[in-house]
This record gives C-alpha cells, sequence and structure tokens, in this order.
C-alpha cells in the first residue's frame, strides 16, 4: 500500500504519542499505521513488538517472530 502524506502525517502523530522519535522508529510507525487502517481483525507478525505495541496499542494483535539478530523473547512463541 503507498504511503502518501496523509499517512506519513498520522504515522508521525503516532510517533509522538508513542513518546518515540528518531528514523529508527520510522518504518515501524509507518507499517503501525497502515495496520491500523485495515478492516478488523488485525494480526501483525513482528520482532518488535514492545515498539510496536507503543505505536498500535490494543487495536492490532502482535505476535512475536524470532529475529536471528535479537535472539528469541522469552515470552512469545517462536514461528
Amino acid at each position: 500500500m503507498p504511503i502518501g502524506d496523509e499517512e506519513a502525517e498520522a504515522a508521525s502523530a503516532m510517533l509522538i504519542n508513542a513518546g518515540l522519535h528518531g528514523h529508527k522508529y520510522a518504518i515501524d510507525a509507518a507499517v503501525a499505521e497502515m495496520a491500523l487502517r485495515q478492516r478488523r481483525p488485525v494480526v501483525m507478525i513482528t520482532s518488535d513488538t514492545d515498539d510496536m505495541a507503543k505505536l498500535c496499542g490494543d487495536t492490532v494483535r502482535l505476535v512475536t517472530v524470532q529475529s536471528p539478530h535479537l535472539g528469541q523473547s522469552a515470552d512469545s512463541p517462536t514461528f
């Protein structure tokens, strides 16, 4: 899905509301914004549940996948 000005502004507002800043979080915010625009229920598979939870709240169900760079989360299933 394309990211236009409206989506970019919404993603920027999400970063501010979540207390996140910097380019590191820009892609997370764009993905979260896109997930929030989808018809419910929405499930997102991610290795970054902490930041995505801050951005999506409890509107999107987050499922943790193990990242080869981060290791396995102790309380999350691995796929």
